[in-house]
């Protein structure tokens, strides 16, 4: 940890075993858990927290001012949970007043170049390809994953395992165990691939399926859609994940299947 070419202020909260490479420097207010490595030229400016046996590469600023000209100087904060890795020249935006932090949960990948503005709420398991830039006030459920290019409108929300397309500009909600691209963004099908590799039953992957044949493809508005997915299909997790998700939509979801 003792690294001559790397600046440390003496309030940093630091673990015994984490390893800062040179050039790094690492601002008052920050706590930094064990087993972490800092690789060289970051900046973690005041109010990160970042867990243990994280990964951050060389160039990523953590917890820099937000990009928000509301911004009035507040205390807030960036938190990183355990075992994520961020990749060169990541950039994370700590929160501001609205809700006060910036989260980023455990086993996350932000690959290089990627933007995490203030506010956003990432859960865990998820994976940020390179480029992406992702407003204000997202949130991503567990196991979500944005292609490289992307760029996520501040406000949205993305459902768990949610898989978005590369280059895909996504400016309503995404719901969960689907798969979206084209533009504007739409629904593609439901991500059979990376449930199947998380432990999901080829019985609920049918259910799923079939719950978003009603809502995306289907000739019903979402409401009448909504009805009959109440009716046809017996409650389960995955079932009232769904309709609670489209019913609290604050943006409105995206579009259903179309050959057009």
């Amino acid at each position: 940890m003792n690294q001559p070419l790397a600046y440390i202020h003496p309030e940093a909260k630091i673990a015994q075993n984490v390893v800062i490479e040179p050039f790094v420097t690492i601002n008052k207010n920050v706590e930094i858990g064990e087993g972490t490595w800092i690789g060289s030229s970051v900046t973690i400016m005041e109010g990160a927290r970042i867990g243990k046996n994280c990964k951050i590469f060389p160039g990523a600023v953590i917890s820099a001012i937000p990009q928000d000209l509301k911004f009035g100087g507040e205390e807030s904060l960036v938190i990183i949970g355990d075992n994520t890795t961020i990749r060169e020249c990541v950039t994370i935006n700590r929160g501001t007043s609205a809700s006060g932090k910036t989260v980023v949960g455990n086993n996350c990948l932000l690959m290089a170049y990627s933007h995490l503005a203030h506010d956003c709420f990432i859960g865990n398991n998820c994976i940020i390809v390179n480029n992406v830039a992702i407003g204000g006030h997202v949130t991503l459920g567990d196991y979500a994953i944005l292609g490289g290019l992307s760029a996520v409108h501040q406000f949205v929300t993305i459902g768990a395992h949610a898989m978005i397309s590369g280059g895909a500009l996504v400016r309503k909600d995404i719901p969960p165990y689907v798969k979206a691209a084209k533009e504007p963004v739409s629904f593609i099908g439901i991500n059979s691939i990376g449930l199947r590799r998380r432990g999901f039953s080829s019985e609920k992957i049918a259910e799923i399926q079939n719950i978003y044949r009603q809502l995306f493809q289907a000739d019903n508005n979402i409401s009448q859609a909504l009805e009959i997915v109440d009716a046809d299909f017996p409650a389960s997790k995955e079932r009232d994940e769904i309709t609670s998700f489209i019913r609290s939509s604050q943006r409105g979801v995206m579009k259903g299947y179309s050959s057009k």
